[in-house]
């Protein structure tokens, strides 16, 4: 995985669209400067979340981006996924890591240093940190501040992607926190033009983290 690939992560949520429109709205936000792609889907069956995974692979292959499956290694591996995300409920990360084996992506989410390290030893390849601020794609979300991301980033070593209630607006909070990239459900997916946002959003996103880097 190149850090690079962190750096506009789009993560999915269905809302009430059609699969054509929820596929559109993925496939504007790949052609514009979505750098990752992560299908999350809580609800869906078995099967429902592998035929969808496999649409949307068909998406960001198109665009030669990497497509991640939230909680479901099975799942990343029936379809061919470049990997994985976990977060604490799921199956530890050293048996995650042994399912999916060395080549695929393995995402963690962590919310306190202890929590990176440990992912770091057990094989994670990157981060997810956060709710930042608040959201409403999970329920009572424990919040993470900035400064906590940035000490998560310190320790751990491992490229990081902030996540939770990012929107436009407050991406300059995150100048100086030393993540890679940011995670972003509903700015992008409820967008009213989603290319126009996305790039907007990776041109402002450009800018806070090179200001971060030069200082």
């Amino acid at each position: 995985m190149k850090n690079s690939e962190l750096f506009l992560y789009l993560v999915t949520n269905r809302y009430d669209y059609s699969l054509a429109e929820f596929l559109q709205r993925i496939d504007e936000a790949c052609q514009n400067g979505v750098t990752m792609v992560q299908l999350r889907e809580k609800d869906a069956t078995s099967r429902e979340y592998y035929e969808l995974a496999r649409a949307v692979k068909k998406v960001t292959d198109r665009h030669h981006l990497p497509l991640i499956i939230d909680d479901r290694a099975d799942i990343c591996l029936a379809v061919g996924a470049a990997g994985v995300h976990i977060g604490d409920d799921e199956l530890p990360v050293a048996v995650t890591r042994r399912l999916i084996g060395p080549d695929k992506i393995l995402g963690v989410s962590a919310k306190t240093v202890e929590r990176a390290l440990e992912a770091r030893t057990e094989g994670a390849d990157y981060l997810g940190v956060g709710a930042i601020f608040p959201t409403a794609t999970k329920r009572d979300p424990v919040r993470t501040t900035i400064a906590e991301l940035k000490e998560i980033v310190d320790e751990s070593g491992l490229p990081t992607v902030a996540i939770g209630g990012i929107k436009e607006g407050n991406l300059q909070e995150f100048a100086s926190s030393g993540i890679d990239g940011v995670a972003i459900v509903s700015d992008i997916m409820k967008a009213g033009d989603t290319g126009a946002k996305v790039r907007a959003l990776a041109e402002k996103l450009k800018g806070v983290l090179a200001d971060g880097n030069d200082q």
